[in-house]
């Protein structure tokens, strides 16, 4: 074996180890979002999309996830806003309070 191919192998290992150990936060599917909001625990994603939206008039949505992290629902909600910048907006999905702003590296 080479030593690029060690190093790819190593480096592989490496990632996959940060990923894993890098939280606890779990995707919901749309399955589970859809019997969570009609059980009245999450609030519609619309109205937690327009909380996010309206904080960056002219944004562009670029992604929404619903997570679990450590039994705490919340959605990672990812814009680009018109200077071009993109900023990750945490927000908890039961009472649409805003948790996290910041730009996403």
């Amino acid at each position: 074996m080479t030593a690029v191919s060690l190093l790819s192998r190593w480096l592989i290992s490496a990632v996959l180890l940060v990923v894993s150990s890098s939280g606890s936060a779990r995707d919901l599917n749309q399955d589970e979002a859809l019997k969570l909001r009609q059980e009245g625990r999450i609030l519609p994603l619309e109205q937690l999309l327009q909380t996010a939206l309206q904080r960056y008039p002219g944004a562009v949505l670029l992604e929404a996830e619903l997570e679990d992290e450590d039994g705490r629902l919340v959605y990672e909600v990812e814009l680009v806003t018109s200077q071009g910048v993109v900023r990750e907006i945490e927000l908890n999905a039961g009472s649409g309070e805003v948790i996290k702003d910041e730009v996403d590296d």
